[in-house]
């Protein structure tokens, strides 16, 4: 019975793995409460005091720190698998960003240059971070598993969202501090809470990498020859590189939708009461979205998967404009569009469970090991260059043509993303990793310098 109760005991690393996905379920307090619900609303209600030019300068906030991560992840992510510092890197990054967010309580009205300049780092730091536990993935899993592992750290990630918003709500309701500007000792809970998600990573998460040959003063020469070298292989993984191409088309939509979420909430007349019931409920069924991927992803195929969740991405997004389209501008919306708003949520959540998880896992089944700092170093520039020109473009059609018809467009960029994935072979990819089935002997090693694993 407790195997069937421990989601890790039929791993033969669980603890590893288990600490590896308390840094998911630890960095919710930054994605969450600062990106998609509370801290946006700070800034356009509390330090620019004006709707548009808040929305306006909240995307610019978003798309500077995306841009920043953009440039430096695949360096960085190079330059870690050179040096066997994904383990550094990403508690370094975690530190860092716990301090910044706690610090955005000092944040007063119409300091805009110190809220950019916090929430710049802040972003930046676990912009890489996230980078950095993803290429950990193919360290502590199997291309048997792979699916599962990356679900189980994203199924945390949601237990611990549910956990943050049941907090928050209780905040809210409990002792009346539901106004955005009352958020302040919210911004030091989500820095705390970072911070001691990040413990068990430091205590039981270990690479198994060794550093590669290289003057200390090549160092960045030596990133930027990896960098090179995957670029003259892109043949080789050319199926990661079409995955990459429907990943960033989708992702305009998935990045848009998390970081004007409370933004969208706001627009469609919800208070900040519900706003909060809102994201509960989208936590809860990402979460059990997340779940469930744990149990089909690798029997069913982690192209298909993908599939299935920008499916309902479709439909989710499609039904949220019309929702809006039909509800009055001033008055009760009425029973029916209240609970046709309630399921679309649902679905919201289900789509924004699964397709972050199932994306990872394609990372990760595509990657080899030698390679997987750098790997997922594109991944998470790729998913950060898409924030850009999404949130950007997003705050822009949103006040040239209004919520339903910029929703659409969402839906739009999915659908489009789903016919990309048709052109990315799942078999080849895989093979192209040169990842052994199991119980095999190791891929021979790559002349671009791999990373030498020790014994586990």
């Amino acid at each position: 019975m407790p195997n069937r109760l421990n989601p890790f005991a039929k791993l033969p690393n669980g603890r590893a793995v288990w600490a590896w996905g308390m840094y998911d379920l630890a960095n919710q307090s930054f994605q969450l409460l600062i990106n998609t619900l509370l801290f946006s609303l700070f800034v356009q209600q509390v330090v620019v005091g004006d709707p548009a030019k808040g929305r306006t300068t909240w995307s610019i906030m978003v798309a500077s720190s995306m841009l920043l991560v953009v440039i430096l992840s695949p360096l960085l992510g190079a330059l870690a698998d050179h040096k066997a510092w994904k383990r550094e890197m990403l508690l370094v990054t975690g530190v860092v960003c716990s301090i910044l967010t706690a610090c955005l309580a000092l944040i007063q009205p119409g300091q805009i240059g110190l809220a950019f300049a916090l929430y710049l780092v802040a972003a930046l730091a676990c912009g890489l971070g996230e980078n950095f536990l993803g290429s950990f993935l193919p360290e502590i899993s199997t291309p048997k598993n792979v699916g599962y592992v990356s679900a189980l750290g994203w199924t945390m990630s949601y237990a611990g969202a549910l956990l943050l918003l049941g907090i928050t709500a209780l905040y809210a309701f409990v002792f009346h501090r539901a106004d955005a500007a009352q958020a302040r000792p919210m911004f030091v809970f989500s820095g705390l809470w970072f911070a001691a998600g990040i413990l068990p990573a430091f205590l039981f998460l270990r690479e198994r990498a060794t550093p590669q040959p290289g003057a200390a003063h090549t160092v960045m020469g030596q990133a930027f020859k990896r960098l090179a070298t995957s670029a003259r292989e892109a043949a080789r993984y050319r199926h990661l590189a079409r995955f990459f191409l429907a990943f960033f088309v989708y992702s305009l939509g998935v990045s848009t939708v998390i970081y004007f979420l409370g933004l969208i909430s706001d627009d469609l007349g919800n208070t900040l009461g519900q706003t909060i019931l809102f994201a509960l409920e989208i936590a809860l069924t990402a979460g059990l979205a997340s779940a469930l991927v744990a149990r089909f992803q690798d029997r069913l195929g982690h192209k298909r998967t993908v599939m299935v969740f920008l499916l309902t991405w479709v439909v989710a997004t499609a039904g949220l404009a019309g929702v809006r389209a039909l509800m009055p501008d001033v008055g009760d919306p009425g029973p029916v569009l209240r609970a046709a708003f309630w399921v679309v949520a649902a679905l919201i959540g289900v789509g924004l469970g699964g397709i972050g998880t199932a994306s990872r896992a394609v990372v990760g089944a595509f990657s080899p090991a030698d390679k997987a700092g750098e790997f997922f170093g594109v991944w998470g520039a790729v998913y950060k260059f898409a924030t850009i020109l999404g949130v950007l473009a997003f705050g822009k059609i949103r006040n040239a043509i209004g919520l339903p018809v910029s929703l659409l467009v969402l839906a739009a960029f999915f659908a489009a993303g789903l016919l990309l994935l048709l052109r990315v072979n799942e078999a080849e990819g895989i093979a192209a990793a040169g990842h052994p089935p199991e119980g095999a002997p190791p891929a021979p090693a790559d002349p671009a310098g791999p990373s030498n694993p020790r014994p586990a």
